[in-house]
Formats: C-alpha cells, structure tokens, sequence
C-alpha cells in the first residue's frame, strides 16, 4: 500500500505530524506497536500528573485544619485505587489519540516499523511504500550497568507508575523532572525517600536559585537529598532489600530500602528499525538531522526523542509539525530550542524557560535580574502556598533571557514568559501589561518591575 507520509511512532512527535500531514491534504499512515499516543500518553506525561493530583489532593486533606475545615475520620491514600485512576485517565486520553486519527481519515497500522528501503517501511512481514517516512519511535528509560532494572527490586518509570503498594523506603536515583516527581509523589504519602544526584545540586538543568529552593522544599517533606554522590552499585539481600552502594561527601554508604527506581535519564530507541542497513548518520545513540528533521537518506526524517535537543513531548509535536510543513513545501520557520519551556510537577512546581544566570554569566551576557517571592502575593497567600519565587533575567537591552519560577501552578503561568522571549517582548513591556488581580501571574509582571527598580509590593 502506498501512501503519501508514513509515520512510526504514535506519540506526540508521530500522531502530531501525522495531523498536520493530514490537514495539508496528504494521505498518512500512523504504525505503532503499543498504545497509540506512545509513551507520553499511556506511561509518561499524563499518568504521572494522575498521580501527583492524587498525592496533592491527599495533602490537602491532611491540612485540612490550616483551611477552618475538620475532617472526621483518617484520610489514607489507596495505591491501588490511584493507580487504577491513573491507567483511567491514559486510557481515555489514548481512546482521543484515537478519535483525532479517525477524524483525520489517518491509518493506524499496529506493528513494529523497519525500514528496508528508501521509501519502504515492513510492519510484520507487510510492506508499505510512501514518499516520505517520518521516524518518531521515541524512547525508554536508560539502564547502567551498576543499576539494573529487575522490575521488583530496581524498577524504571513503568513499573513505579503502577505499584500497587507503596514501599515502606525508596531511594531514587537521579533527581532530574522524572526523578524529583516520583520522589514527591512517594514522599507525599508517606513514603521514606532518599533521592541521590550525582551532579552537585538537585534538578542539575534548572537555575541555581531553583534548586536550592527545590531542595529545601524537599528537606520540609522529610525526604533526603545527596548531591555529589555516585552510587557504585545496588546488592539485593536474601531477606529482599535493597543495599545501595555510594560515595558521596561523606565517603562511602550504604543505604538500605525496600525498593530503588532508576531515573538516569532515557534512551533513543534506534535499535532495529533499519538505520544501519540504509545508511542513516547516528552521532551519539541519536539520528542526525537538518534543521528540518531530513536524515542523511532522501526521503527519511527523524523527531521527537530519537534526535539531538531536549526531549519533551512538546518538543516533538513542535519538531514533527515542522517537519512535516516542510516536507509540503510551507517552508517554516525551524524550531527555536533557546525557547523551550520546561515544567516540573511537584509541589511546589517549576517552571522554566531561556537562559539561565549561570549561563548568562559563563556566556559573558550583560544582565539584570528581577525577582518576585510569593509571599508577597495576595493570591498565593490566599491560598496557602505561599512557597517560591519568579525570577526574570533580562539582557542589555532588556529583553528577556530566561525565567524561572517556583510555586504552586506555576506551570499554568510559563506561557506568558515563553511568548514574551519568542516576541522579544522587554521588561517594560512585561510591567506595562495588566495583570489581573489577584493572579499568581502578577508575579510575571512584579519580577519584570524589580528588574526595572519599580517594584510596588516589594
């Protein structure tokens, strides 16, 4: 069968592009060999914001009283029943995944996808032909040697999705977005929650500012955090516990749980799709690209987390509508990544976008720095979290570099910055614009006041 675009890969880089492909008048397939929607919909993304709401909403109810509200009874969280909410919720948002490829008259082919050819694409034992084949395939949790996964003991991102017990220890090993949430999420009810980072500080990615704010938000839920430490390896005792092994600034350790989750980052997956027998440039474990997603073969593109550059789900939609505009001749314009926003779902949340001040300063940037503390905002004292800070870094001619926030919904408020670095909005600008009143947001516009030497409620 012949089409138009082929795309392997269901997740927000493959079923995003395929959309788009569709919307431009081109006859696409979609092959996935698991859910559509791929990892970010069923394991990712959305069911691990499931389980922070349920841990969130636990809290809540724990500080009840700090509300004038008394609760009869003990509130206990139920793994199971959370769980179960959880797999609800991605099976729902794959079943729209579903729909928008029905509503797009796109094909949904099951199967694992390999090239064999330039414009020839074999899904188990069926060939398919296309002028174009988009590889979105996305990836999965990366093992080390010294820490393999057994999925009882030493367990990846999947399977702490869907424990159906909470552990009465874990320690988590690396403290990037994927770490730092299961660590909340665990710690939040209850669990005992070691978190150990090789790098120097917790969320090594984030602004500095962030990162201490975000360890001292972690030290208040009694959950430990050790930076600068390797773990050397992770023994499992007759009696089923964990013995893990590491160096730190005190010299060696040992730390015993009942479980470890490994959350060392990811892994392309590349293998087996047919890029070495067709020649496909990889640098790295990742598919080499032009601005416009072409591989080193003719008619092959690569998105999403299989290529150089951050790997976000957003990311891949925003690389795989690129791609595919300009497969049709759009010529759009390629994907800024100095622009990407980053979120983290604890709680309090993080979110950033742009330069950092260490990089600002390692770059030899002339800058200025606004900051605004949430406790002194009516809205975040209203509600009771008053945890955080925005922090704008403008250049020169201040414009926006970067922002970095900390604070209960400040995801929801990263737009904003986002837009205003894209349209090279200034710090005027930004304080001249209303706010609403009373917003968490009216923190965007304080920050951008401070760094002008305005501020009103500083």
């Amino acid at each position: 069968m012949k089409y138009d675009i082929l795309i392997v890969g269901s997740g927000p880089g493959g079923y995003v592009a395929a959309i788009r492909a569709a919307q431009l008048g081109r006859r696409v397939a979609l092959v996935e060999r698991a859910e559509a929607g791929g990892v970010c919909l069923n394991w990712g993304c959305i069911p691990t914001k499931a389980l922070l709401k349920s841990a969130q909403v636990y809290g809540y109810c724990r500080n009840a009283g700090h509300y004038g509200l008394e609760l009869t009874g003990e509130v206990r969280p139920d793994p199971e029943k959370i769980v179960a909410r959880s797999r609800g919720v991605a099976e729902t948002m794959s079943k729209g995944v579903q729909f928008l490829l029905r509503k797009n008259n796109i094909d949904l082919i099951p199967g694992f996808g390999r090239l064999t050819a330039p414009g020839r694409l074999d899904v188990e034992g069926t060939t398919y032909e296309a002028d174009h084949i988009i590889l979105a395939t996305g990836a999965r949790p990366r093992e080390l040697p010294f820490l393999p996964a057994d999925g009882e003991h030493i367990v990846t991102s999947r399977e702490a999705l869907t424990l159906g017990r909470l552990p009465e220890s874990l320690v988590v090993v690396g403290s990037g977005a994927i770490g730092s949430e299961f660590a909340w999420f665990y710690a939040t009810l209850g669990v005992r929650v070691t978190v150990v980072e090789y790098l120097p500080r917790m969320l090594p990615l984030e602004d500095e500012e962030v990162s201490k704010a975000m360890e001292r938000s972690f030290r208040k839920l009694r959950a430990a955090v050790l930076t600068s430490t390797t773990v050397k390896g992770v023994k499992i005792t007759p009696e089923g516990m964990c013995e893990v092994e590491i160096e730190g600034r005190k010299g060696p350790e040992t730390l015993v749980a009942e479980k470890v989750l490994s959350a060392v980052g990811i892994q392309a997956n590349i293998e087996g799709i047919g890029l070495e027998e067709l020649g496909v440039a990889v640098e790295r474990g990742k598919v080499t690209v032009d601005p416009y997603y072409r591989t080193s073969v003719p008619g092959i593109y690569a998105i999403g987390d299989i290529v150089p550059g951050p790997a976000l789900a957003h990311v891949a939609s925003a690389e795989g509508i690129c791609c595919v505009e300009a497969i049709c001749g759009l010529n759009p314009d390629p994907v800024d990544y100095t622009t990407v926003p980053s979120c983290v779902f604890t709680q309090p949340e993080v979110a950033s976008v742009g330069m950092t001040e260490q990089e600002a300063r390692e770059r030899g940037i002339e800058y200025k720095v606004g900051r605004f503390p949430f406790t002194a905002s009516g809205k975040a004292t209203a509600a009771g979290d008053r945890d955080g800070f925005v922090k704008l870094l403008f250049d020169a001619d201040e414009r926006l570099l970067g922002a970095h926030l900390v604070g209960a919904s400040v995801t929801e408020m990263l737009a904003e910055p986002t837009l205003a670095r894209h349209l090279g909005a200034t710090a005027h600008r930004i304080a001249r614009t209303i706010h609403a009143h009373p917003t968490m947001n009216e923190g965007i516009m304080e920050a951008a006041e401070a760094a002008l030497g305005a501020a009103i409620h500083l």
